[in-house]
């Protein structure tokens, strides 16, 4: 008789989560892949093609009513000019700028610099910029770099933005929840967790933050909460991950406070940018500054490059040069080109917020029903808190029953609060639209309730 090896069984290891017919078991793959985190907004985009009729405050699109496809030719021109004109490149410098493989750390990154001190009075060499296959990219290679080993921890506001918890879970970088308010991120919160961690044997390595018009609470931080922010930074000696999408997105009725990277003297800011909700989301371009200096020689943005080269390579020269003639036919200032879908947000804000009034205010019919909302100064989305639970077999219930979406809050929680609130979208709806959606909002609360 003929005996098996010690430890092998009768199918080689790794092979036995495998099921006849070659396919693959969820429990064989890495825990990501079946991560809430990661499945949100396939539940979200699922409902939604089911229900094409509801009214949507589910989708964080940017509106699309300016959208001009004759635009995309006209911004390739305005960047072959550049080449040529203002870089003296021959013809075949050009050529190959379109249409070879590019620079890994990007190409237009001094037109991005430029943006960044036009716009938000920051000054970056940019050598510090790293051009990113959209902001997702740009998260996963700065979690990547700071995920060393077990001991490592990251911190964010929660509710967090969904795609950077799904950043966290592909690099396996456990993050832990620190308060949200009104004013932002609770500062004393985050130092009490980061004191607590070390206690644990952990290593924090630094804290996610939205300052303005946070995806999903739509909160801002007052310029001195910033400050004292930047001032735990360097006294607990942590990054701070800043990320901007909606800046230029404000009421229009009060100067916009200072980026946490214009303020940082330290260099403790990581900065992330992104031209998804300002240029146009198909580009699929965003671009990350890290300027901290390394110790061997060269910069954060140079350590991240090489990351990038081994997963995108380098981020597609065409969405590139679309988006440096968008910069270039607006001199640059990215507030300039985008004046317009901020007057659509701002009245689109004022129409949510009027019609929340109307149907759930004090003196109306709902006005006890225990519905209550916040009151945003910019961006594209409000937080409602409903009487009921509110998670994702209520949305396909009201999508169902009442015609109207919207994103359930737990998912900003990664599953651990916000079963009673949801957010309102309001980018690329009418005020019409608004005010439908809301009515049929307030129709599933007196179902409910």
């Amino acid at each position: 008789m003929t005996s098996t090896p010690e430890g092998l069984g009768s199918a080689p290891v790794g092979l036995a989560e495998v099921p006849a017919g070659g396919g693959l078991r969820t429990g064989a793959l890495h825990a990501s892949v079946s991560d809430p985190a990661l499945t949100s907004m396939t539940l979200l985009n699922e409902i939604a093609g089911r229900f094409p009729d509801a009214v949507s405050f589910a989708a964080g699109r940017p509106y699309e009513g300016f959208y001009e496809v004759a635009r995309l030719g006209r911004y390739l021109s305005a960047f072959e000019r550049h080449l040529e004109e203002d870089l003296g490149l021959r013809p075949d410098a050009v050529r190959r700028t379109f249409f070879q493989y590019g620079r890994t750390k990007g190409f237009i990154h001094q037109l991005i610099a430029r943006h960044l001190e036009i716009d938000e009075r920051l000054t970056v060499e940019p050598e510090s910029v790293v051009v990113t296959t959209g902001v997702q990219e740009a998260m996963v290679l700065v979690l990547r770099a700071l995920r060393t080993d077990t001991r490592d921890v990251i911190f964010a506001a929660y509710p967090a933005y969904v795609g950077f918890l799904g950043a966290t879970r592909l690099v396996d970088m456990p993050v832990r929840s620190v308060r949200e308010g009104p004013d932002g991120i609770d500062v004393a919160d985050l130092e009490e967790r980061i004191r607590q961690a070390r206690k644990e044997g952990l290593r924090p390595r630094a804290c996610y933050v939205v300052p303005d018009f946070a995806n999903p609470s739509g909160a801002t931080m007052p310029q001195e909460a910033r400050r004292r922010l930047l001032d735990l930074a360097e006294r607990e000696n942590i990054l701070l991950l800043e990320d901007n999408p909606y800046s230029m997105f404000h009421s229009g009725g009060e100067e916009r406070p200072p980026t946490l990277k214009s303020l940082d003297t330290g260099q403790r800011v990581v900065y992330f940018g992104s031209f998804a909700k300002t240029a146009f989301a198909g580009a699929r371009v965003g671009y990350v500054v890290a300027d901290q200096p390394v110790v061997d020689g060269g910069l954060f943005a140079d350590e991240l490059a090489k990351l990038k080269s081994m997963l995108t390579l380098n981020t597609s020269t065409v969405a590139q040069a679309v988006i440096g003639g968008f910069l270039l036919e607006n001199g640059c200032s990215v507030e300039k080109a985008t004046h317009r879908e901020a007057d659509v947000y701002r009245r689109n804000l004022r129409a949510v917020l009027t019609a929340l009034e109307e149907r759930f205010g004090p003196g109306t019919p709902a006005g006890g029903a225990g519905v209550s909302w916040n009151t945003p100064k910019g961006g594209m989305f409000a937080v409602v808190t409903l009487p009921f639970r509110a998670d994702d077999a209520m949305l396909e219930y009201s999508a169902r029953r009442f015609g109207v979406l919207w994103t359930p809050m737990h998912h900003f929680y990664a599953g651990t609060g916000g079963f009673h609130q949801i957010r309102l979208s309001f980018s690329v709806l009418t005020p019409s639209q608004i005010q439908v959606g809301i009515e049929r909002l307030a129709a599933l609360v007196a179902d409910r309730t």
